[in-house]
């Protein structure tokens, strides 16, 4: 896209009239509030839906293969951000795509809602995955869309719509996991009408607040190229489908190795990426330069979601088996924790972002702020192995020790998260603007690939070296990183 048709979106866009900032912000802030209410409400029980057993509600799976499932299912979201970015800067836009998106999300939490099999429970993650890929992504590239680059509002702005974003995950555990105990299937249809309620908001709104933010394509496919892909894209389903009925059967493709097969995309397919825009004739020598400083970003990005991921995976197991629920007269469902990280983003994030606007150039730069985040993380890991260290591994630790270390992560996703979003909108290449949101979201694909080998290791017995070896692992990178802030920030090529 043009420096021109850039600034043709921005003047489009009414740019005062949310605190300060465009009125489109106020649009995407509360579609994405109820998008992920829906998206949270789910994922705070599901880990405990599937291990629960079926005289509980639940499908009654093993422990350490639901932990397992749920990391490659939080990465297949993330990892599913390729298509919906590919289609994005090709065939619909932005636009459409959180449009379409939203009702995918919706339909699989509907199939969720409704009592069945296994067999159900993957249909509805497929729904889910393939709405995610398609919503996420672009609802942040609108955002970016809506400012110059040269914005110094641009920080504090993600930052805000991050507040939108942690406003929802906040509320949905809280609501969902009270009628847990009661009904599984209850709190999925709870989720479902948070994203109809997500794309009630976006419709009718989005034509008087985000003037031609999210309408353009900027790199369409040719009739030419539409036919071809259309066909390409139907022999892919087709295959698949042939190799999964052939497969299953002989027992060759099972869990574990669907789980191997996830790891190995979630590594390989960012590498293929970054390889790919790299090479591109159109991509400038500015922005080569400015992938390349992309690259040590999103290394330190996946070991943080690595760790930050582990909350509704190994933490939530911590808070069901290892923590006090019934504490000071209060009993405590052990999905209430998954609101702690939103909760501490909703009172932090004000303060992060106008820290931020106050410094102004003086503030750290990116690079920087991607070491603070890995040290808080480092960190929050390290707090959770001191109750096995005072206490042992047998007895129920206070929950408060959870809160803590939920809390300290904090810290570091206010560090990573809004910055990371805002700085990859400013380092994208022109031609694969959607595309290089969707690969800061498979930072998160890739953490969690990873995390579906690493949770296996976890127990009880073992949680000292576990949290111990992962925090230690993480400072270190941290110290790495801020040495290296300064040559990564020169090859960002102006862009701060």
């Amino acid at each position: 896209m043009s420096n021109y048709n850039r600034q043709k979106i921005v003047d489009s866009v009414p740019q005062k009239g949310f605190f300060g900032h465009p009125k489109g912000l106020f649009t995407l802030f509360f579609t994405e509030f109820w998008e992920r209410f829906s998206y949270y409400g789910m994922r705070a029980i599901l880990v405990y839906y599937m291990y629960y057993e079926v005289s509980k509600g639940g499908l009654g799976l093993d422990e350490n293969l639901a932990l397992s499932i749920m990391s490659i299912y939080g990465s297949l979201v993330y990892m599913s951000g390729i298509i919906g970015g590919w289609l994005a800067d090709r065939i619909f836009g932005t636009s459409r795509a959180v449009f379409y998106g939203g009702i995918l999300i919706m339909l699989g939490h509907i199939v969720l809602a409704v009592p069945g099999s296994v067999a159900m429970f993957f249909v509805s993650m497929v729904l889910i995955v393939l709405g995610t890929g398609m919503l996420k992504p672009n609802v942040s590239t609108v955002v970016g869309e809506m400012y110059s680059e040269t914005d110094e509002r641009r920080d504090a702005g993600f930052t805000i719509f991050y507040m939108g974003i942690n406003a929802g995950a906040f509320l949905a555990p809280l609501i969902v996991g009270s009628v847990m105990d009661y009904s599984f299937h209850l709190g999925f249809g709870i989720a479902a009408v948070g994203m109809f309620l997500g794309l009630v908001m976006f419709v009718l709104t989005k034509k008087k607040n985000l003037g031609l933010a999210g309408t353009t394509i900027p790199n369409p496919l040719t009739k030419a190229e539409r036919k071809k892909t259309f066909t390409f894209i139907g022999l892919g389903i087709v295959i698949l489908a042939v190799l999964c009925a052939i497969l299953i059967p002989m027992g060759v493709l099972t869990f574990a190795s669907f789980i191997n097969i996830v790891t190995f995309l979630g590594i390989i397919i960012p590498t293929i990426y970054f390889i790919v825009m790299y090479r591109s004739p159109k991509t400038t020598t500015v922005e080569r330069s400015r992938i390349i400083a992309y690259i040590p970003l999103f290394i330190a990005a996946v070991m943080f979601w690595s760790i930050q991921e582990q909350g509704s995976t190994i933490l939530a197991s911590y808070a069901d088996k290892r923590t006090q629920l019934d504490w000071m007269g209060i009993e405590i469902s052990p999905a209430w924790f998954q609101s702690l990280n939103p909760l501490f983003i909703i009172i932090f994030a004000p303060i992060f972002a106008g820290l931020w606007v106050k410094l102004g150039k003086r503030q750290p730069t990116v690079p920087q702020k991607f070491s603070l985040s890995l040290l808080f993380a480092g960190l929050s890991f390290l707090v959770i192995l001191l109750p096995a260290y005072l206490g042992g591994t047998d007895s129920l630790v206070s929950p408060m020790w959870l809160v803590l270390s939920y809390l300290i992560v904090v810290f570091g996703e206010l560090c990573i998260s809004p910055v990371g979003l805002s700085a990859t909108t400013k380092l994208a290449p022109a031609a694969f603007s959607a595309q290089t949101m969707s690969l800061w979201f498979l930072a998160s694909a890739a953490a969690q690939a990873l995390n579906a080998q690493v949770v296996k290791f976890y127990s009880p017995e073992n949680e000292m070296t576990y949290f111990g070896s992962i925090g230690g692992a993480a400072i270190l990178l941290s110290l790495i990183l801020f040495i290296l802030a300064p040559r990564i920030q020169g090859l960002m090529k102006g862009i701060r």
